[in-house]
């Protein structure tokens, strides 16, 4: 399954050391659970985004996303894809940008013909194959259609694919230099957030993340003196915090860390798809490691 992290220490920038491949694995099991995809992105000082990512397979070179990569930014989005649709090529590897954003998503739509279509021109947005990217060309249009406010722009997205297409997950973190936003929809993969105050649970702790499956790890000594939002597949330490957003929240940590939430999509999808409903490979991406 895919994995989504994203964090927000805005408006203050943090330096983070990110591992996006962190399991020991053995060669006979890196053929059957090496992650299709890595990827980091986040904000330059001046607002500039960067995306550091590489379509990472069993069969390739494995030091990419081994090797921990040390930023300094306000906001950071990191994924580790299992591919469900689009070739292991840089192009399908997220986080995306469009107009100065960066997206990741986990989960399975189809239909794509037809959202193709609802796209119109905006699909010159997509420069390649996913759901993802589609995905969030049609957030980047709603966005633009309602004055720049993301958070109706995501709302008003992931009500249309709802409402016309078949879908198994809408899980994304999106990112801009000073803000974030999550939704969790519906309730096929679990999607946690963390408003971790600083110095963590004991007031005295820096970050230290590790996903169970030890596919990324997150280290900032920084936020010992500052607090955070977290985002996260999976809880990722003992923090009793951890909350688990519900189906259909659309959370939104805005400059200065005011966080608002509310359900946005309280309905299950028109066309809900089961795991039996998808092809192989789609399906293998979507199980849980």
């Amino acid at each position: 399954m895919c994995r989504l992290f994203g964090l927000s220490s805005a408006p203050r920038r943090t330096h983070a050391t990110f591992w996006l491949l962190d399991a020991p694995d053995s060669l006979s099991q890196q053929s059957h659970h090496d992650p299709d995809g890595t990827g980091l992105g986040y904000f330059a000082a001046d607002g500039t985004p960067h995306v550091d990512k590489a379509p990472i397979a069993a069969y390739q070179d494995r030091a990419f996303a081994e090797e921990a990569r040390q930023v300094e930014a306000a906001t950071f989005v990191a994924h580790v894809r299992y591919a469900s649709t689009g070739s292991l090529l840089d192009r399908n590897t997220h986080p995306f940008e469009q107009e100065g954003r960066l997206f990741a998503h986990n989960g399975v739509i189809e239909g794509l013909d037809q959202l193709d279509d609802h796209l119109g021109p905006d699909r010159s947005l997509v420069h390649g194959d996913t759901d993802s990217e589609r995905f969030f060309a049609l957030i980047t249009r709603e966005t633009r259609q309602n004055g720049g406010d993301l958070t109706a722009g995501i709302r008003h997205a992931a009500r249309w694919i709802a409402e016309h297409l078949p879908v198994y997950a809408l899980n994304l973190v999106l990112i801009t230099p000073d803000q974030m936003w999550a939704l969790r929809y519906p309730d096929t993969h679990e999607l946690y957030v963390l408003q971790r105050p600083a110095g963590g649970q004991h007031g005295s702790r820096h970050l230290d993340h590790g996903g169970s499956q030890g596919r990324m790890r997150v280290h900032s000594a920084d936020l010992i003196d500052h607090p955070a939002v977290v985002i996260a597949s999976e809880r990722m330490d003992d923090h009793p915090d951890w909350r688990l957003m519900e189906p259909g929240e659309l959370l939104h940590a805005g400059p200065g860390l005011h966080t608002t939430h509310r359900v946005v999509l309280p309905e299950p999808p028109a066309h809900q798809l089961t795991l039996a409903d998808l092809r192989p490979d789609a399906a293998a991406s979507q199980k849980a490691a």
